[in-house]
């Protein structure tokens, strides 16, 4: 396992489009094991593969209940509405307001290639949405409330 650098804001890979993981092969799984390591070592609560410069639709989450891996993910619902302050490893130091469902409910793979569906409420919610924007390019101070936040 490795710590891998964590691309940042001005970084092209950022705004680009991840593509979908056809296999689950020992590579991916590698991969898979770096970025919860680098997750962890950088105190984050989330890591999407384009933030470690590899475009696939593979994100890593922990709001504290254990690793979440989730591979080709898809936001099948969203209800509610919740504004708090959000902030991303990619753009160090830097905080706004955003407003996300305070609940999805997400189908995805896991490391095993089983079918899952993962429900997440409050922080878990917000996690999910964050780094499944990251897999399609956006980035959350493309979502931040004008004027608001740090």
């Amino acid at each position: 396992m490795a710590i891998r650098t964590i691309r940042t804001y001005g970084d092209d890979i950022l705004r680009k489009k991840s593509r979908v993981v056809d296999e689950i092969n020992p590579r991916v799984l590698l991969l898979i094991k770096d970025m919860k390591e680098t997750m962890y070592h950088s105190k984050g609560v989330g890591l999407a593969a384009p933030q470690v410069g590899i475009l696939k639709r593979i994100v890593v989450i922990d709001v504290g209940n254990g690793p979440l891996t989730i591979i080709n993910p898809e936001i099948v619902e969203m209800q509610g509405s919740h504004i708090t302050n959000e902030g991303c490893l990619s753009i160090p130091g830097t905080q706004k307001n955003v407003d996300r469902p305070e609940k999805v409910r997400v189908k995805a793979m896991n490391e095993d290639g089983e079918k899952i569906e993962i429900e997440g409420e409050g922080l878990l919610a917000r996690a999910l949405c964050h780094e499944i924007d990251h897999l399609d390019g956006v980035l959350f101070i493309d979502k931040a409330l004008e004027g608001e936040g740090e």
